[in-house]
């Protein structure tokens, strides 16, 4: 009775696990594709009006956003089909994440560097956003040798046990 009453248990949570990811699959692959959407009517506007200078940025950026909105989409199926999370996934939406905030850091610097008087606040400014780029530089280093060194050791892994 008591092994019965565990699966019980073990199935009615699991059917609560898988439901709760389809339905978070199913909200994240809608907010994907509605910001695929307006990455592509950012671009299509841009290229309209002939400002495709910052325009680009931008749309690289939506499109940044689009790309971590796919890869937990990817976690999620992984998830729900091996039931195992995995911290490989997580790092590479990181750094994607940070890609695309030094893209924006990026794109907010030029534009604050083409005023022709720099108060101290403008100063200070573009001090802070530098060492934040700085900061993300190198937490994207750290993030690529943790992916670097999670896939090696997995290959060793696989290695030793053939």
């Amino acid at each position: 009775m008591d092994k019965l009453m565990h699966r019980a248990t073990t199935n009615a949570f699991l059917y609560v696990e898988n439901t709760v990811y389809g339905a978070l699959g199913a909200l994240l692959a809608t907010a994907a594709l509605l910001a695929l959407g307006a990455a592509g009517r950012h671009l299509w506007d841009a290229v309209a009006a002939w400002n495709t200078g910052s325009a680009v940025f931008s749309v690289i950026e939506r499109l940044l956003l689009v790309f971590m909105l796919v890869e937990i989409l990817h976690t999620i199926r992984a998830s729900m089909q091996s039931h195992t999370l995995t911290c490989e996934p997580f790092l590479i939406v990181a750094l994607i994440a940070s890609v695309r905030r030094m893209l924006v850091i990026t794109l907010e610097s030029s534009e604050a560097s083409r005023e022709t008087t720099w108060t101290a606040q403008t100063e200070m400014i573009f001090r802070s956003t530098m060492l934040e780029l700085g900061v993300l530089g190198t937490l994207s280093l750290i993030m690529v040798v943790a992916i670097y060194m999670l896939r090696r050791s997995r290959r060793y892994a696989g290695d030793v046990a053939v």
